[in-house]
């Protein structure tokens, strides 16, 4: 497969990423991915947007480009033949190559990769869930940024590592519900949807904040909060959300079962999902 490696386009096999590398050595780095319809880049300026406020907040000079990124993966469309196929793409920014021990320094040669992968199937899926015992990490930061400091999610994982098509979902470290492993969480009790507050420690998701102005603009209540688990298992519906499978009806929560992709309020998302899939490059022409 042919990828993006620092301006040059070529063979997975022959990347290569210096051991001095900050992103490697310290996890001085941060990245998006994001789906693209058969060459359509879905929300792409609101990915941009958040990834060029992570690596600012890294203090990475690097000045993101919408125009440059889009041919970027058009080329890599072409390149690897998947013009007419649904991918994912990953976009990452390191620090690049730094003095080993020297944590204060300029990071004005980023190492700048992105790749893509065939895209989920989208449809009728539904998946299982459960509460975590490890608890959520607080942010390493003022905000949670996505970052290379992936850790607390690989522990999350591997606490179900007999369970691997099972959603973890965390709680925070004052027990309120958070997100889960790879997504971030809603739930619907009596016609409102609920779902965890950025200042409980989350990633503020981009398909997130897309499901939040969906809700919205079909004149669904949307709270967020600080919610119990007891809350959330008190729901009739629910769904975790991320931009490589979009919305995932929940069937069962630990032994609390919900309404899975029968719900209401899913099949209402679910259908202005499809009707935006082609059409927004960002959540504000929404």
């Amino acid at each position: 497969m042919y990828i993006y490696h620092n301006s040059q386009f070529i063979k997975d096999t022959e990347a290569a990423i210096s051991p001095f590398d900050h992103g490697f050595l310290y996890g001085v780095g941060a990245f998006e991915t994001f789906r693209v319809y058969k060459g359509f880049p879905f929300l792409l300026h609101d990915h941009l947007r958040r990834l060029q406020y992570a690596i600012d907040e890294l203090e990475i000079s690097y000045t993101i480009d919408v125009n440059e990124v889009s041919e970027m993966i058009q080329r890599l469309l072409r390149l690897n033949h998947l013009e007419d196929e649904d991918v994912t793409v990953r976009l990452n920014i390191s620090a690049g190559i730094g003095e080993v021990g020297r944590l204060l320094q300029p990071y004005d040669h980023p190492t700048v990769l992105c790749f893509l992968r065939k895209a989920p199937i989208l449809g009728n899926v539904e998946k299982n869930a459960a509460v975590l015992q490890i608890r959520r990490n607080t942010p390493e930061g003022a905000v949670r940024l996505k970052s290379h400091h992936y850790l607390n999610n690989i522990l999350g994982k591997r606490e179900l590592r007999n369970s691997p098509d099972v959603e973890g979902i965390f709680l925070s470290e004052q027990g309120y519900v958070a997100e889960g492993i790879v997504s971030n969480i809603f739930w619907v009790k009596d016609n409102i949807v609920y779902t965890p507050s950025v200042e409980t420690g989350i990633l503020n998701g981009i398909t997130r904040q897309f499901v939040i102005r969906s809700l919205e603009a079909l004149g669904i209540l949307c709270k967020e909060g600080f919610y119990t688990q007891e809350e959330l298992l008190s729901a009739t519906e629910a769904m975790v959300t991320n931009s490589s499978q979009e919305i995932v009806p929940l069937k069962r929560i630990n032994d609390q079962v919900f309404q899975g992709s029968d719900g209401i309020v899913i099949q209402k998302l679910t259908e202005l999902f499809e009707r935006y899939r082609t059409k927004l490059l960002s959540i504000d022409e929404l």
